[in-house]
């Protein structure tokens, strides 16, 4: 805590920014605020119910902003997500978006449940079903989304059939109450091209209207149909089957997404997440070593990208836990400087973090806590 106070002190200084203890976890509120605008835009255009990701963020502040701008409510992968974020403020609806499953696990999704309006769980499986069902049995009935396998084999009913089997066995109890069917595509998400993932999407989503023609034949017309992503929302709106999007990304804009053409006929949205760190050697001429590595900055969407302090094109490399280096050849770093680098990838980088730091320009504006740091479980 004193590393976060101490920052706190800088709070309203001009240019405080450059003082921060690094690595700092830095969100450009601005560029935050538009890409928030932006895609609430989109999807009242469309016709569409947005649910952003809170894995993305993990922060009841940025939730509340999404949600003031018309999301019908967010997403949480996890349960201890979802705790963490309805213990910090009102949050409307919650759709938890992995399967809650041990028998402690589900004791407290009932508390959950009982302290809180419009929550949805997803399930796959018979068994999950009847689990949930046995412990909601004198409360107040638990809504549910069916998840379909996109073929990733990760979650999800395995077949249209398999899918009609769950909500036959949803509707056998009095407790539950099926809400429709979620369907996320994470691997088709990060397609570079726009053609080549257009056409993932176009074939997979025909493989998901198969599924809700099914239910619906069966007597279980799904209400919501949830899904897609940063990477596919403008494809998914023009393909007309789902009804809610799960975009995540686009809060932040990570450089797994930056090198996406996400739009066929617009700009990406805006990078709004950033680390600041600092030079803290260089000592061998073209080379710079920083206070930001394994522990700052995910490493499994490749290497960050160099924003500012050093000169264009400049590479990084990961040094270790606690070290990046920096690669530009002959030039002479400044000893101590600031660099400020785009993330490779945003969830798994915010979770390494205890705050936001949040910028206009040169100055912190303020210090977010990053709510569900950790609830993982």
């Amino acid at each position: 805590m004193a590393m976060l106070s101490e920052n706190e002190a800088l709070i309203g200084q001009q240019g405080g920014r450059r003082s921060l203890n690094t690595p700092a976890l830095v969100l450009d509120r601005a560029a935050m605020e538009r890409n928030i605008a932006r895609m609430a835009a989109f999807a009242a255009d469309k016709g569409l119910a947005l649910r952003p990701h809170a894995k993305t963020h993990k922060s009841i502040d940025i939730a509340k902003l999404q949600l003031e701008a018309g999301a019908r409510g967010i997403c949480c992968a996890k349960l201890g997500e979802a705790e963490a974020l309805a213990a910090a403020g009102s949050v409307p609806s919650i759709l938890i978006t992995s399967p809650v499953v041990s028998a402690r696990a589900i004791a407290r999704l009932v508390k959950l449940h009982e302290q809180t309006d419009g929550l949805m769980v997803v399930v796959d499986h018979p068994d999950n079903v009847r689990a949930l069902a046995a412990a909601f049995d004198e409360h107040a009935p638990l809504d549910l989304l069916i998840d379909i396998d996109p073929g990733i084999h990760r979650t999800g009913a395995a077949s249209p059939e398999a899918a009609v089997d769950l909500a036959r066995e949803i509707a056998s109890h009095p407790s539950l109450q099926l809400r429709g069917v979620q369907f996320y595509c994470g691997l088709q998400q990060h397609i570079a091209s726009y053609a080549e993932r257009r056409a993932a999407i176009v074939e997979r989503t025909d493989y998901l209207r198969g599924v809700v023609e099914r239910l619906s034949e069966a007597g279980f017309p799904p209400e919501i149909v949830s899904g897609g992503g940063t990477g596919t929302h403008e494809i998914d709106a023009e393909l007309g089957v789902l009804n809610e999007l799960q975009v995540g990304s686009y809060v932040f804009m990570d450089n797994e997404y930056g090198v996406c053409q996400l739009f066929d006929h617009a700009e990406n949205f805006e990078p709004a997440l950033l680390v600041d760190a600092r030079i803290v050697s260089c000592n061998t001429p073209g080379m710079a070593t920083v206070d930001a590595g394994f522990k700052a900055l995910s490493t499994d969407g490749g290497t960050p990208v160099v924003m500012d302090g050093a000169p264009e094109g400049t590479g990084f490399i990961f040094m270790g836990d606690e070290h990046g280096g920096l690669l530009a050849a002959d030039h002479v770093f400044a000893h101590g400087s600031m660099v400020t680098l785009q993330v490779p990838h945003c969830d798994p980088t915010v979770n390494l973090h205890d705050a936001y730091h949040v910028v206009d320009g040169d100055t912190v504006i303020d210090i977010w806590p990053v709510t569900a740091r950790g609830r993982s479980r």
